[in-house]
């Protein structure tokens, strides 16, 4: 394993606004410090707001345009002067006016000057592999916090960035996207020194399809020794085989109006014209873009790998929410007591009554009824790709056979700004509920309860990308897996559980007793299925 950075020994002042925590190491008086950096293409201008410096839309890779659409990402080319680092470069391709020259990243470090090379966070966004941006993560709070560097990333989304179409490529179909993720890392390997940081102490990061990047990237031999840390929030390690993808690559490229010559046809058409047919065909929550598996970049599916202890074997934090799909069972709000046992018969076929005698109807709100009590099962099921509930915490018990410093949490506490539906559903923690804790801004956090939570998980987090333990000086300890814990994350104080008391929270005995699918259609489908009325 490469250097780990120590922590401090420094407590940390925790000021409970929702802009910033009190500082953690005071500069060295001697040190360089200049918003002029060279890196290995070119001079980069950043801006400082007087606690961070941030330089934005540094390019990592060239414009995956004309010939390089549907390729794995080339090198940057270099510039001559000085090129201004001081605005976000474009997302990539997700909507209406998008342009596929978008492979940038963003980078935070503490503004103050210091001598210590500083350890690196590298997020990697969600969005089911089709919306996103790193520009939308403003990484200034956890660099000033935890005196650490932040580095936030754009890739390739969509049918951009996870086609896979025989003779679309030599190399790196179905996986483009995550190759651009590789590219981004070995920037950071080649270039983060001159920011600041160290490029021996990088931990990856993301939620929802950035955590499953972030397994992903754990099982392809391409990321050895560029990786020192990773945390998986509400993110699995799902992925297709070779045939599924390319299943997908064609059926699309059909409906794409390219029944024959796909290949030229697709590569023909504008970014406008792909965006739109993927518009059309998108796929919903579960038959949206996934990695592949079984191709050079990644040999062995991500699920196996961990499973089988062939990945990077670096110290994981991981985690979900409470409620991680609840949202999505909306759907069944209408349900009747019969459809609600269908559904649960197409995913737990004989089991199916077992199941319902641990979740009836009776246990949940007289109002959308069968909604609240398919989200509690899926959850607590880890239906959606294993994400969240007990196949989530065996998995982290998996790794944890060859990692010992890995550490599982739940977060509790519902979302922030107390979304739900127009009727009135209460989504709970609901999927990426966390992420506005983590990366709060003035408006997404409104009392102190919620601002202390983010406080402490800003922290968390920080220490874990510092040392490769969460334990925060000041905060209730956070335990291992390895000694049968877990945090739960919540308003009123965080504390840790046995894994125990965590699996009983979720009926674990009941989920760990037999076998079953993950389920493999989008609750819309299956609500109709089942023949529920929408509303």
């Amino acid at each position: 394993m490469r250097k780990r950075l120590k922590w401090l020994g420094v407590a940390v002042a925790v000021a409970v606004t929702a802009t910033a925590v009190a500082a953690v190491a005071p500069a060295a008086a001697n040190a360089v410090h200049s918003l002029i950096v060279q890196t290995d293409t070119g001079k980069l201008a950043g801006k400082s707001t007087g606690a961070v410096d941030a330089f934005l839309g540094i390019p990592f890779a060239a414009p995956p345009v004309g010939a390089l659409r549907w390729q794995p990402p080339q090198p940057a080319p270099a510039w001559t002067g000085v090129r201004p680092a001081t605005s976000y470069g474009s997302a990539c391709p997700q909507g209406a006016g998008s342009t596929e020259d978008c492979l940038y990243l963003n980078v935070f470090r503490p503004a103050r000057a210091t001598n210590e090379r500083l350890p690196v966070l590298l997020w990697i966004h969600g969005g089911g592999f089709s919306s996103g941006s790193g520009n939308d993560f403003d990484g200034s709070l956890l660099a000033e916090t935890n005196n650490i560097v932040v580095v936030t990333i754009n890739y390739r989304l969509g049918a951009f960035g996870f086609l896979n179409l025989p003779g679309l490529s030599k190399t790196g179909g179905g996986n483009y996207g995550l190759l651009d993720q590789v590219a981004a890392l070995n920037w950071a390997n080649h270039n983060i020194d001159r920011f600041g940081g160290d490029h021996r102490a990088v931990t990856i990061a993301g939620l929802s399809a950035g955590g499953h990047s972030v397994c992903a990237l754990l099982a392809s031999p391409l990321t050895h020794g560029l990786v020192d840390g990773a945390i998986i929030q509400s993110g699995g390690c799902p992925s297709h085989t070779v045939a599924e993808s390319q299943a997908v690559g064609t059926r699309f490229a059909t409906d794409a109006g390219c029944a024959t010559h796909q290949v030229s046809c697709l590569r023909a058409k504008s970014a406008a014209e792909i965006q739109a047919a993927s518009a059309v065909v998108r796929g919903g929550i579960l038959s949206g873009p996934l990695p592949t598996a079984g191709v050079p970049e990644l040999p062995i599916a991500p699920l196996t790998a961990v499973r089988t202890g062939r990945f990077e074997r670096v110290p994981l934090l991981i985690g979900s929410t409470r409620d991680e799909v609840r949202a999505w069972a909306r759907p069944f709000a209408t349900a009747t007591p019969a459809q609600y046992s269908k559904s649960l018969e197409y995913l737990f076929g004989t089991r199916a009554a077992d199941v319902e005698k641990v979740y009836p109807l009776s246990n949940y709100p007289a109002q959308d009824t069968a909604a609240y009590a398919l989200g509690a099962v899926w959850t607590d099921a880890s239906a959606f790709y294993g994400l969240g509930g007990c196949q989530y915490a065996q998995l982290a018990q998996q790794v944890s056979k060859y990692q010992p410093k890995t550490f599982l949490y739940r977060f509790d506490a519902r979302s922030p700004s107390g979304q739900g539906t127009p009727a009135g559903f209460d989504v709970g923690a609901t999927h990426a509920a966390d992420q506005a804790y983590l990366w709060p801004t003035p408006t997404s956090l409104f009392d102190r309860d919620k601002l202390r939570l983010s406080a402490e998980m800003v922290r968390y987090w920080g220490a874990f990308v510092r040392e490769g333990t969460p334990d925060a000086a000041g905060q209730a300890e956070w335990p291992g897996v390895k000694d049968q814990r877990a945090m739960v994350l919540q308003l009123g104080g965080s504390s840790a559980v046995t894994s125990a008391a965590f699996a009983a929270t979720q009926h674990c005995d009941l989920w760990n007793s037999f076998s079953y699918p993950w389920l493999d259609i989008n609750p819309d489908q299956l609500a109709q299925q089942v023949g529920v009325v929408r509303q």
